[in-house]
């Protein structure tokens, strides 16, 4: 008997825009639609998908050029599908303005995508979507490494942020039901999890559970097969030392901080409703980077209203002392239904403008400083692949790092890189490299063999 296989009939192209959450529902939708072929091609796509991002101005402008673009390319018969955040957002408006597109739908529906698509409806489900074990996701974009949502919504009142106004509060997933999904995907040959939400030190905290991340935790190291995990976006006012000590102790979490601290002067902080007092936030912040082999990442928001030059200047004495190694710097924008919206007292763009340059400069410098303590060290790394950069270098990951957003790592050894030889370094496995030089934000790395 011949048995043939055939392709699927239909093709799908998704875009999945701004953050790692985001990506998770892009996967979700992915695996909903997992009978269409995925193609890059948007010439030739039955369906188009854009997740959209609704965070501030510049995350929009990408949203809306990006589907207008794509809207551009494809054929006459496909279906444009504008998703998530800024869709749910904006839906009276967007539409209104942009009839270019077949279907609108927001952050209640990543599950029911098929249904959309196949019946070209729009809708908006009042509750917020929260994933369970039992969605199908297609993880994209790497072989061992998943990011795993702990929560939606999210409890803070910070004065520039609009999310809690589509996103709701905060709604956790429950603990069991993030374990079976570990488990799943271990089974599938992940090893290597990001646990990310918007505010993940409040994670249970909605069911009446303080120490919800710790729980985590300790649940998560009883799972056989997985090799490291970190946790993205820790909140200042939830974060402890006791969770600081329990991720240190910990054999499975690496000792990765991610706290956005958007800024560190006292008075701003109290503009920003960002909680906890200057000491105790200090208090935290010199916590993780005391811990043994700490990496610590923020963000900072310049040009907030009430911004005074010494506020700013405190703000880059700071971030020149602690030696932060990885940051981010946004520039204040504007934003619908927040407090500082409203706001008088205003900062004049020009000087935001400069801010957010003196303050990217301070930032180059402390994660270049950051890069060349690692010269001459021994950690282990995940070989990615080949990189973009030359045939005989492969790409890495330290361990502790989080994907794309920490760095990249080239290693020299291609050598070893040879499928008649049975040292051949695999793909998505964990080696032990010591690292020779920077060149430019690269660190340069041989294989200990």
């Amino acid at each position: 008997m011949k048995f043939t296989t055939t392709k699927p009939s239909k093709s799908l192209h998704l875009v999945s825009l701004g953050c790692t959450k985001n990506l998770v529902d892009s996967e979700i939708m992915l695996g909903k639609l997992k009978d269409y072929e995925i193609t890059d091609d948007t010439t030739t796509a039955d369906v188009i998908i854009v997740n959209t991002c609704g965070f501030i101005d510049s995350a929009k402008e990408e949203s809306i050029n990006t589907i207008l673009n794509l809207h551009d390319e494809r054929k006459e018969e496909s279906v444009l599908v504008m998703a998530g955040c800024l869709s749910e957002r904006y839906k009276e408006e967007l539409q209104k303005e942009l009839p270019e597109i077949d279907i609108f739908t927001g952050v209640g529906d990543y599950d029911k995508i098929d249904e959309l698509v196949n019946e070209k409806r729009s809708a908006f489900t009042d509750e917020v979507f929260l994933l369970n074990e039992e969605n199908d996701r297609v993880i994209t974009g790497s072989s061992y490494h998943a990011y795993v949502k702990l929560s939606e919504g999210c409890n803070q009142t910070c004065s520039f942020c609009a999310i809690p106004s589509f996103k709701g509060k905060l709604h956790s997933r429950t603990l069991e039901s993030l374990i079976k999904e570990v488990k799943n995907l271990i089974a599938n040959g992940y090893s290597d999890f990001s646990f990310v939400s918007q505010d993940s030190s409040s994670y249970l905290r909605d069911l009446n559970i303080n120490d919800g991340l710790e729980r985590l935790i300790e649940e998560v190291e009883k799972i056989d097969g997985i090799k490291t995990a970190r946790i993205l976006y820790l909140y200042p006012s939830t974060t402890t030392l006791s969770l600081i000590e329990k991720i240190k102790n910990s054999s499975v979490f690496e000792n990765y901080f991610d706290m956005p601290l958007q800024h560190i002067s006292s008075d701003l902080l109290k503009i920003m409703k960002r909680g906890k007092g200057v000491e105790k936030l200090k208090e935290l912040m010199d916590a993780m980077r005391n811990t043994p082999n700490s990496f610590v990442r923020t963000t900072f928001i310049v040009g907030h209203p009430g911004e005074s030059q010494e506020n700013f200047n405190e703000l880059c004495e700071y971030v020149k002392e602690y030696g932060f190694d990885r940051a981010n710097v946004f520039s204040y924008s504007d934003e619908e239904g927040t407090t500082a919206f409203d706001r008088v007292d205003k900062i004049p763009q020009e000087i935001i403008d400069q801010r957010a340059e003196i303050l990217g400069n301070i930032i180059s410098e402390t994660t270049n400083n950051s890069l060349e303590n690692e010269i001459g060290k021994t950690f282990e790394v995940f070989i990615d692949g080949e990189s973009d950069e030359h045939e005989y270098l492969l790409s890495a990951r330290k361990t502790t790092w989080a994907p794309e957003i920490d760095g990249e790592i080239y290693i020299n050894d291609n050598e070893l890189y040879d499928e008649n030889n049975p040292e051949q370094l695999k793909f998505g496995q964990i080696y032990k490299v010591k690292v020779t030089e920077l060149v430019g934000d690269k660190l340069l790395a041989t294989v200990i063999k």
